[in-house]
């Protein structure tokens, strides 16, 4: 968003305002007076507010909180609260209102919504604004969830409308909705959201690939519309004969999962089974539908073969997210694998819509609800996470998103709900956090297990605790759910904390000693022995890893230290290991914001080993200066999710004679010596490259290969890998990220 010396022309205004128009009057029910005027009185506050507005694209800024509004109602569910929350959300941020103003024009409950929607200010000081500003916003879940349902519908729209910012902003972007919008719209079950949010990240990542699934499934798109009439006849007279009303929906799988199949599975695109996924939805009353949806799917294994190990039921137990649905595979015409779902119109609603849509059925008869316990959880990361943590909050909380699950017991068999991979120390931590503390030996099933032993479905766990026992550094290893983490985190600060107290002392001491003020001089020392904090370095004195026989090097003038004279010597730094790329002919190898690169002593990231051609970012560290990233190096989500401030537009200069090394992984079929030859000759003889590392094994009859070669580009290093793959009994070429 830009701001603009132009206001918005009256045409503009007339077409806004007719925007503004046709969407009030497609909401239905039709609003109340008193609501139709709060939302009239937001869009007329925030049209003056962002008249000298615009965005990148040049269009009126007004556009962009308006259709956020239309998201949040058409496609979330939200009602008017949440619109005129959605109108101003960037009221207080971008222009002259104030939070204040807000609250004292709309009332206390949508001045804190839109309080939350805003970004902190002046965070300066701390390892990450990114984190802050994140922690801020989820934070709100613990008193008004509307507040990241907002949140989600903002990120969409700056998804859809992303082409006109700069390459280097959309990768962060990317990053940042990879890395914490995603995993959240999952947990809150806005499945369409978050199918959205993957397939443009994926074409903002790897846009080539991208537009070739595409349009692949644009090609197949009439051939998979005829096989799904030709499975569905058979059951239309079964389904009739039923006796409710019913739709049958064939939707295809989204772009990002095609390829992720692709990735992992090993297999081309005409080899996967379940581009698609047939959908029966019945509309009956609530107290009929898991015997209908049992029905329907009896109706369908009567016709056609069931694959009874892909029958999922989440009618009888939902996803911890609310999502209900009967999931089974069966063999279809022409032998193809076909995934069906089979649900009511309730559920499909809350599957599409998520969270508002659960809340909208549900009612307020009942507190306990798949949504509270998680809700109890994020309550309590946010009281045990200090304000300087927001990093560690953000990792825990990231825990509590978990896609997959697990249903262990406790011994009266009250049934709890985990994360795929949680440890029986975990599920005592889930109990209650003193069960967790006080832990001392834990059964699974009537057998002691190790604290760390993973849990499966319908483990039953009983836990021993003894007043004794308190938490270890070392727990911290043996638990994966943010929850028990952060219970385990702040014991240990508390114990760190009395231990603290004994170092604290002892320095105390020895500045008294030498005449020094306590006060006067603890930051200093704070920094001279290289510690971030001063509670890390008490606690470092208390274990007596801090020499404070260096204090004889200081002088004491007027109770301050003053460090002594030294004789000065020449130092030889050593050079970092990665080797700074020298400009080739007098051009840049790399551009850092449109300057050559040299400028910045800038060096190429082991981690990824960008080469020529590469999409690429640089990314400023706090020690070893500007480094070079591939977009999707290992890192770079981390990175450009949590600290984008620090990132930099990088780009590769002219083509230059410089060799990059490149390593592959080779899978295939062994026949034995014959393949390396064929795979070497191709190398070495075909193209003229030069290997500097191979290393090859397989057993039965399946074969691994890493190869290590020097490659002048990414243009080579694709047509190496369609060479490679033209050698029988090569399955799959790909580049992997530098072995250590």
């Amino acid at each position: 968003m830009g701001k603009s010396e132009f206001p918005m022309t009256k045409a503009e205004i007339a077409k806004i305002n007719s925007i503004y128009k046709e969407f009030i009057d497609s909401i239905d029910p039709a609003l109340d007076q008193e609501d139709k005027e709060m939302i009239d009185k937001a869009y007329q506050l925030a049209l003056e507010a962002h008249k000298f507005q615009r965005r990148k694209s040049g269009e009126p800024y007004i556009h962009h909180p308006l259709e956020v509004a239309k998201i949040c109602y058409h496609e979330i569910g939200l009602g008017p609260t949440s619109i005129t929350c959605a109108i101003l959300h960037d009221v207080v941020e971008d222009t002259e209102v104030t939070s204040d103003e807000i609250t004292y024009m709309f009332g206390i409950k949508i001045g804190k919504i839109v309080d939350g929607l805003t970004k902190l200010d002046g965070l300066y000081n701390v390892d990450s604004p990114q984190a802050e500003n994140y922690k801020k916003v989820l934070s709100t879940l613990v008193y008004d969830v509307r507040v990241v349902l907002i949140k989600m519908a903002d990120r969409l729209h700056n998804l859809r409308t992303i082409g006109s910012m700069p390459r280097y902003k959309q990768l962060r972007i990317a990053a940042e909705t990879s890395y914490i919008y995603v995993p959240l719209a999952h947990r809150l079950g806005l499945y369409n959201i978050k199918k959205e949010f993957e397939d443009i990240i994926f074409m903002i990542s790897e846009p080539d690939k991208y537009e070739e699934l595409s349009q692949k499934l644009k090609d197949s798109e009439k051939q998979r519309n005829k096989y799904i009439e030709e499975f569905i006849d058979p059951l239309k007279s079964k389904l009739k004969e039923l006796g409710v009303p019913y739709r049958v929906l064939g939707r295809p799988k989204s772009i990002s999962s095609i390829n992720n199949k692709i990735k992992n599975k090993n297999v081309t695109f005409d080899e996967i089974y379940d581009l698609f996924a047939v959908r029966i939805i019945v509309d009956v009353p609530r107290d009929k539908e898991k015997s209908t949806c049992w029905q329907v799917y009896s109706l369908i294994t009567d016709v056609y073969t069931p694959i009874p190990e892909r029958l999922k039921d989440w009618v009888t137990n939902p996803k911890s997210n609310g999502y209900e649905s009967l999931h089974t595979t069966i063999i279809g015409p022409q032998g193809k694998f076909v995934e069906i779902q089979i649900r009511t119109e309730r559920m499909d609603e809350i599957a599409e819509k998520g969270f508002a849509a659960h809340w909208k059925y549900k009612g307020n008869e009942t507190r306990m609800d798949v949504y509270d316990r998680w809700l109890d959880n994020i309550r309590e990361l946010l009281d045990n996470s200090s304000s300087s943590d927001a990093l560690e909050f953000i990792s825990d909380f990231k825990t509590n998103l978990f896609k997959e699950e697990i249903y262990a017991f406790t011994p009266k068999g009250d049934m709890r709900i985990l994360p795929k991979g949680a440890t029986a120390l975990d599920f005592a931590f889930d109990i209650h956090s003193d069960v967790g503390y006080h832990a001392v030996a834990i059964k699974v099933n009537n057998k002691l297990v190790p604290m760390g032993y993973r849990l499966s479905n319908g483990d039953k766990v009983s836990v021993m605790t003894g007043k004794n026992q308190k938490p270890s550094e070392n727990w911290l290893k043996l638990v994966v759910t943010g929850k028990a983490k952060s219970k385990i985190r702040s014991a240990m600060k508390e114990e760190r904390k009395k231990k603290g107290e004994l170092g604290k002392e002892t320095l105390e001491r020895k500045l008294r000693n030498m005449k020094a003020d306590f006060m006067m001089n603890i930051d200093m020392l704070v920094e001279y022995y290289g510690f971030k904090s001063r509670p890390d370095f008490y606690f470092a004195i208390a274990n007596e890893k801090v020499d404070l026989l260096k204090l004889k090097t200081f002088d004491v003038v007027g109770q301050k230290l003053i460090k002594k004279e030294e004789p000065k010597e020449t130092i030889l730094k050593k050079k970092p290991e990665e080797v700074i790329v020298p400009k080739q002919n007098n051009i840049p190898l790399v551009y850092i914001n449109g300057e050559p690169g040299d400028k910045y002593n800038y060096t190429i990231a082991k981690c990824c080993n960008p080469i020529q051609g590469d999409d690429i970012f640089g990314f400023i560290t706090t020690s070893s200066g500007l480094k070079i990233h591939r977009s999707n190096c290992p890192n770079a989500m981390h990175l450009l999710a949590n600290f984008g401030y620090r990132v930099v537009k990088a780009e590769w200069g002219a083509n230059v004679n410089t060799n990059f090394v490149v390593d592959l992984l080779i899978i295939g079929i062994d026949s034995g010596p014959g393949v390396i030859k064929s795979i070497v000759n191709k190398l070495s003889d075909e193209i003229g490259l030069n290997i500097r590392t191979f290393n090859i094994s397989g057993e039965e009859g399946y074969f691994e290969g890493r190869i290590s070669i020097f490659v002048k580009n990414n243009n080579q290093v694709n047509l190496i890998i369609r060479k490679l793959k033209e050698i029988e009994g090569i399955n799959s070429v790909e580049r992997i990220d530098k072995q250590n």
